[in-house]
C-alpha cells in the first residue's frame, strides 16, 4: 500500500526539498501552502500522514491540528522555529506526535517520518475494540484484557484509559482529562488525575516486560503511547 503524506509550509522551495525526499523513500506527497488548504486536502487525500508548519496563511498550524484532532487520530509532525521551546510544548499540548526544528536536515526529517509511521501501525482498531500489544480494550463489555487474562479495573481507572488509548499520542493537561472524564461539574482535587495514572501503571505498565505505555509529558500532562524499551 502506499503512504500518502500531506506536506504543509508556505515556504515552497522547503516543500519541494521535503518532497524530492520523501518521494526517494516511495511515499505519495501532497504539497499544500495555506491552512485551509491543508484542511480541505486532509479529507479529500486521507493521508497517513501530516507535516505541518506553524506559521501559515489563513489557519496556522495550530488551528489547523486542533481542527483535523477533532476529527482524526492521523500522526502529525509539526515544524517549529529554532530554540522556540514553548512552540513544542504546545505542539505537543494540542495533539502533536513530534517536531523537527527548522532548519533541519532532510534526512532526520525522513527517520522522524518513518519513526512515527512505524509506531502508529503498531496499533489496530478493530470494531468496538482497540488492540495494542498485550493489551484489548473492548468499550461495548467495558473489558481490559491484558497478556491474556482479563483486567479488573475501577470504573474511574477503566473511563481514563479508554479515553487516553482512544487518543493514542495525545497529549492532556490534568484539567481537560478531568472535563472529559470526570466531567466538567467535578468538584475535587486535580491531583486525582495523578493518583488514577500511577494505579493503571500500577496495574499494565509493571506487569508488561517490553512495553510501556502511560507517559508524562513535564510542565504539559500525559499521554498514552506504545513504546518498547529495550
Amino acid at each position: 500500500m502506499e503512504l500518502k503524506i500531506l506536506v504543509v509550509d508556505d515556504d515552497k522551495n522547503l516543500c519541494r526539498l521535503m518532497e524530492v525526499y520523501l518521494k526517494k523513500e516511495k511515499y505519495k506527497v501532497i504539497v499544500v501552502n495555506n491552512g485551509q488548504e491543508a484542511i480541505n486536502k486532509f479529507h479529500e487525500e486521507n493521508p497517513h500522514l501530516i507535516i505541518l508548519d506553524i506559521m501559515l496563511p489563513k489557519m496556522n498550524g495550530w488551528e489547523v491540528c486542533q481542527e483535523i484532532r477533532k476529527q482524526s487520530n492521523i500522526p502529525i509532525l509539526m515544524l517549529t522555529a529554532k530554540g522556540e521551546k514553548d512552540d513544542k510544548l504546545k505542539g505537543l499540548g494540542i495533539g502533536a506526535d513530534d517536531y523537527v526544528t527548522k532548519p533541519f536536515d532532510p534526512d532526520e526529517l525522513v527517520a522522524r517520518v518513518k519513526a512515527i509511521l512505524r509506531r502508529a501501525g503498531n496499533i489496530k482498531r478493530d470494531g468496538e475494540n482497540l488492540v495494542f500489544p498485550n493489551l484489548k480494550i473492548n468499550n461495548k463489555k467495558h473489558q481490559v484484557i491484558l497478556k491474556g487474562q482479563e483486567l479488573e479495573l475501577a470504573p474511574k481507572e477503566y473511563d481514563l484509559l479508554y479515553f487516553l488509548s482512544k487518543h493514542e499520542k495525545q497529549v492532556f493537561s490534568r484539567e481537560h482529562l478531568l472535563d472529559r472524564v470526570w466531567g466538567f461539574d467535578f468538584i475535587g482535587d486535580i491531583r486525582t488525575v495523578d493518583t488514577h495514572i500511577k494505579r493503571l501503571r500500577k496495574k499494565i505498565d509493571e506487569q508488561l516486560d517490553k512495553y510501556k505505555y502511560f507517559h508524562t509529558v513535564w510542565g504539559v500532562g500525559y499521554k498514552f503511547e506504545i513504546i518498547k524499551e529495550d
